[in-house]
């Protein structure tokens, strides 16, 4: 039997800056640009041997006494990765050990999805964090604009606390991602993507490109 090669492109990068895309429409839409690449393909794992099919690469670079020994034995010659990440693939991938992947992977109009951490906001209210209206100005109301009201008492949930209730706490630093996104620009030469819409993180957060 033989197995497909697998088609998926990938590639992990850093957010620069959201910047004003004018197509040949002549409308302008918010795009961002991407800084990715190059990858180095540092194990390539198999279903016979691993028990699925993954491309694991390294990205970035940093000092070895930063890094356990354990990484430093895995990656040997290839390189002192600040991140590796892994990606499943279906089916086997032409892809060895050592090779290289970089933005010429991509074309313009490709479809991505693009993940990365949000930014983090630290301790919010319910007003923020979950949109809450908060309480009424008048009416005897003094210092109850951005409270949340109750939340629990006897005829509510059995005079608990319900699971699940929104409340303030901490906002940020979550995994999104999104979908639907168009690669507008590639620069092969400075290894830069302009994708459409926006991208989760500040300036420098890691992203993770997939386009299937």
């Amino acid at each position: 039997m033989v197995t497909a090669i697998t088609t998926m492109k990938f590639i992990l990068g850093r957010k620069e800056n959201m910047v004003s895309f004018v197509g040949e429409d002549g409308l302008a839409t918010g795009a961002t640009l991407l800084s990715v690449g190059p990858l180095t393909v540092t194990q390539t794992k198999t279903k016979d041997k691993d028990g699925y099919n993954a491309i694991q690469v390294g990205f970035g670079a940093r000092v070895a006494k930063n890094i356990s020994k354990a990484v430093l034995g895995h990656t040997k010659e290839l390189g002192n990765f600040t991140f590796i990440r892994e990606f499943r693939v279906e089916g086997d991938s032409e892809l060895k050990k050592g090779d290289t992947l970089d933005a010429s992977l991509f074309a313009v109009g490709d479809k991505v999805t693009v993940s990365g951490i949000s930014k983090g906001k630290g301790f919010q209210g319910v007003v923020k964090r979950h949109g809450f209206h908060g309480g009424p100005r008048t009416h005897g109301q003094k210092h109850s604009e951005r409270e949340p009201g109750s939340i629990g008492g006897g005829a509510r949930a059995g005079g608990r606390v319900a699971k699940g209730m929104r409340m303030a706490g901490r906002m940020g630093s979550d995994r999104i991602t999104v979908k639907g996104l168009k690669v507008l620009g590639v620069d092969t030469v400075n290894g830069k993507i302009l994708v459409s819409g926006c991208v989760p993180g500040h300036t420098g957060t890691l992203v993770e490109v997939v386009s299937k």
